[in-house]
């Protein structure tokens, strides 16, 4: 663990987040891919890791069980390749969490789409977090109902279900991870739903990506999180699917750097994101790329330095 700390402190810190295939058609099944060594989407992710070995890896769809077996199997592989990740936060999510309501207004109880987040089973497609640095602490905002949203846009959504139907689609965290100075930096971490798929999604993907501005903001029932903290994640939009306007919003908070060249990481299609890193005002960013050049799925780095800490 020194030589971790001296590593970090004399470099960069690098943090990565990947919208990986790594969800299946059932649970247990992402557990025997990464066992079984032979996966290709599984063995594009190690490989990818190992090669560009981010201290922080956020995974936005990765399938969850209730004791972390399968993140634990993906761990042990990449340990066993010299990239240790102690630390993991990966809790359950709305990803498959029954609701017990018609969500999706069909007539029908039980469908995917009738959980708090689309699910086939509990879990299917949720995040993962992988750290070389300790944990300090979670905020986890998951249970956030999304009528308590300023300017909710519920118009989708059945009356009888808004005082349940819950906000996010897979989670909203805030994690933060001590630093070698002992400070916490504090990972905005959340995973939106496609905008492209069903009636509620385009607006539900707009108001998860708002969430985090009210909560800079001022604007919710909790403080906002301390400087210096990284927004990081999956606002999932593309050219054409949905409204990006409240990611617009976002990008431009004056307590986030201004998504300039260079200050923020994003794999984009056309003018929006589909997975960013953009980091609060006063960090330094030294690099910031994706991996690999060609893929439909590609990772996103950014590379943050650790001036001292102020007296």
């Amino acid at each position: 663990m020194a030589l971790l700390w001296a590593t970090i402190a004399t470099a960069d810190l690098r943090i990565a987040t990947w919208n990986a295939d790594l969800s299946r058609d059932g649970p247990g099944l992402l557990l025997r891919d990464i066992l079984s060594g032979k996966d290709p989407a599984v063995e594009q992710v190690v490989q990818g890791l190992l090669h560009i070995r981010p201290d922080i890896v956020l995974l936005t769809r990765f399938d969850h069980d209730l004791n972390g077996v399968a993140l634990a199997a993906l761990a042990d592989r990449l340990g066993a390749g010299g990239l240790d990740y102690p630390h993991r936060y990966a809790p359950a999510q709305n990803r498959g969490l029954p609701s017990g309501r018609d969500l999706d207004g069909n007539g029908r109880l039980g469908d995917p789409d009738d959980a708090q987040g689309y699910g086939r089973f509990s879990g299917d497609g949720a995040m993962a977090l992988l750290s070389r640095l300790p944990v300090l602490g979670v905020q986890d905002y998951s249970g956030f109902l999304w009528a308590d949203l300023p300017g909710a846009r519920l118009g989708h959504v059945p009356p009888a279900a808004r005082p349940l139907h819950r906000l996010s689609s897979s989670a909203h965290w805030d994690v933060a991870v001590a630093l070698p100075d002992g400070r916490g930096l504090h990972l905005l971490a959340w995973g939106a739903t496609p905008p492209l798929y069903g009636a509620r999604n385009p607006d539900r993907n707009h108001d998860e990506a708002a969430f985090w501005w009210h909560l800079l903001d001022g604007r919710l029932p909790m403080p906002p999180p301390p400087a210096p903290f990284v927004l990081i994640g999956l606002p999932n939009l593309a050219p054409g699917q949905g409204d990006p306007a409240a990611m617009q919003a976002l990008a431009r908070h004056p307590a986030l750097q201004p998504p300039a060249h260079g200050a923020s990481a994003l794999l984009k299609s056309g003018p929006a994101p589909l997975s960013l890193i953009q980091p609060s005002a006063g960090l330094r960013v030294a690099a910031s790329g994706v991996y690999p050049d060609q893929a439909v799925q590609r990772m996103v780095w950014l590379d943050l330095v650790l001036d001292p800490a102020p007296p």
